[in-house]
């Protein structure tokens, strides 16, 4: 029997009730298809910080380097904490350390769930260059706290940063329905956005089964609203893509829905997959937070682990839950807890199973 480690940091906030409900699904998922989960959990967190003074140990990345995959709750106490604390004392360092450049976030309707644009064909998987661009960090700021103060913050592009998105967004295009939407601002930023643009025509070459389309990111966002259908994949930089997946989320139903996988395509070190709803600390300690989007997490983790039945298990249970109606959390209209949600899908996962046996 094959046996994943797996690195469990359920945050803060709602992020430790959602990890704890979408792992329960996870162990019935392994049961059912023949494989097995180990999983070590690390207290990684704000309260972690304000014990320690710091976001995780000195050889937090060391001791990550041993497993198998990463899975997330949240992380964020800004009463406590500032997020820019947070932000670069723990997810931005595993996402660097281990080169974790492709964040996938699939938008898309689950059957029963009426989205905001009343549309029941919403389906588009962002693509978002997750270890470079606007995020990478670069600046500073000079003469704080007077009235000279200056703030610089660079955007650092690399070729082959920007090639190596645009060639696992190609990829991903070519399982879909072969199409490709490349998100810039060219027309503003004539340096990085238009080297983008640059090796969007090159890479596009190898890939001449994909039609590729370029957009600015304001009419792209306008797109993502007004006509949904005709994006399939769309890459776009790190805050692009930031921003762009924010709407994708409202669209599907909410941050309940919003999971992301933070991938090395190359299966160097640990990949990490996370809902990112953030810690909500006004819904924490109400069992109440909708946790689809960790057990959808949990489902692309599966899926980056080669289990891809138990993948498709997990999501298959989902939509049937959610097309049936009756175990919804209060941000859905309803009264379920989280806990309720992860167990009615167990128990579809447990029908499906006994069907496929006794067929």
């Amino acid at each position: 029997m094959k046996t994943y480690k797996i690195a469990v940091i359920p945050g803060d906030g709602i992020g430790v009730e959602v990890i704890n409900a979408a792992w329960n699904v996870l162990r019935v998922a392994a049961d059912h298809f023949g494989f097995a989960l180990d999983s070590t959990e690390l207290d990684w967190s704000c309260n972690y910080y304000l014990k320690h003074g710091r976001m995780m140990p000195e050889d937090g990345i060391e001791q990550l380097r041993e497993f198998d995959a990463i899975l997330l709750g949240a992380v964020g106490w800004p009463d406590s904490v500032p997020d820019s604390v947070s932000l670069h004392g723990l997810l931005l360092p595993i996402r660097k350390a281990f080169d974790l450049y492709a964040n996938v976030r699939p938008h898309r309707l689950l059957a029963g769930v009426l989205g905001p644009l009343r549309t029941p064909d919403f389906d588009i998987l962002c693509i978002r260059e997750n270890t470079e661009g606007e995020y990478c960090g670069a600046g500073g700021r000079l003469h704080q706290g007077t009235p000279e103060e200056v703030a610089v913050e660079t955007a650092i592009f690399t070729r082959r940063g920007v090639e190596r998105i645009l060639r696992f967004g190609f990829e991903q295009a070519r399982r879909r329905r072969g199409r490709l939407a490349s998100v810039t601002k060219s027309n503003a930023q004539k340096f990085t956005m238009v080297l983008w643009d640059e090796v969007t025509e090159t890479v596009s070459c190898d890939y001449p089964d994909v039609e590729v389309t370029r957009y600015h990111v304001d009419a792209v966002a306008a797109r993502f609203i007004m006509q949904p259908d005709s994006l399939d994949v769309v890459v776009a930089s790190n805050l692009f893509g930031d921003i762009l997946t924010d709407i994708g989320a409202a669209i599907q139903g909410g941050l309940g829905f919003a999971a992301s996988a933070n991938l090395n395509p190359a299966g160097r070190g640990p990949s990490m997959f996370e809902p990112v709803h953030g810690s909500a600390p006004d819904l924490a300690g109400h069992g109440k937070a909708n946790p689809l989007a960790a057990l959808w997490s949990g489902a692309l983790m599966l899926e980056h682990l080669g289990e891809y039945l138990g993948s498709r298990a997990i999501l298959e249970a989902m939509e049937k839950v959610t097309a049936a109606g009756d175990v919804k959390t209060p941000d859905l209209g309803g009264t379920a807890a989280t806990n309720d949600v992860a167990n009615a899908v167990i128990a579809q996962m447990r029908v499906s199973r006994l069907e496929h046996l006794s067929s």
